[in-house]
């Protein structure tokens, strides 16, 4: 018995197949379904499906652009004068109703009115009268009362611009003025 024990330690283990090689456990007649080749060939028709995708909302882009913003807004209803004192700020929907926007009195006769979502990261606005600034709460930015512009913090582009009218007693939202780079 002791013998038999000897004997199997020394002894090598023996392969399975008749392959002593490395690649013995790969079937071969199915070794591989997707290889380097075929699967680039398949990366490059998704990009291609992905870019042709985006043709349409390109053009719609182009065409807008080409043409100018000749899109109509409605004439909405903001406030009466006698509701927002010189120096005060009303909040308003405009041009939907889920987007936002901020009117402020400036002085007698003279109001701004801006879409009230920061252009850094969407944040809301908020008027400051003790400073006399837009300021977004979020990353610290500032904007310019009188031109929407940024002053300080990451906003690089102006707030968007609502257009008014004054008639009779109220303030009207009119259109959205496009944006000028």
């Amino acid at each position: 018995m002791i013998e038999d024990n000897k004997d199997q330690k020394n002894r090598k283990p023996a392969v399975p197949y008749d392959e002593d090689n490395y690649t013995h456990n790969i079937r071969k007649d199915n070794e591989r379904k997707l290889d380097r080749r075929s699967f680039m060939k398949m990366m490059v028709g998704a990009a291609g499906v992905f870019a042709v995708s985006t043709l349409p909302w390109g053009a719609i882009a182009a065409k807008h652009l080409a043409a100018g913003d000749k899109r109509t807004y409605p004439k909405n209803k903001i406030t009466a004068l006698s509701d927002i004192p010189v120096g005060e700020a009303v909040e308003f929907a405009y041009p939907g109703e889920h987007d936002s926007a901020l009117l402020v009195r400036l002085e007698e006769g003279t109001f701004k009115a801006y879409q009230n979502a920061c252009t850094h990261l969407k944040c809301p606005v908020f008027w400051s009268k003790e400073e006399g600034e837009l300021v977004c709460p979020c990353h610290h930015g500032l904007f310019d009362v009188h031109t929407g512009k940024p002053v300080a913090g990451p906003p690089k582009r102006p707030l968007p611009e609502i257009e008014l009218a004054v008639e009779r007693g109220t303030v009207y939202a009119t259109g959205v003025k496009r944006y000028e780079a």
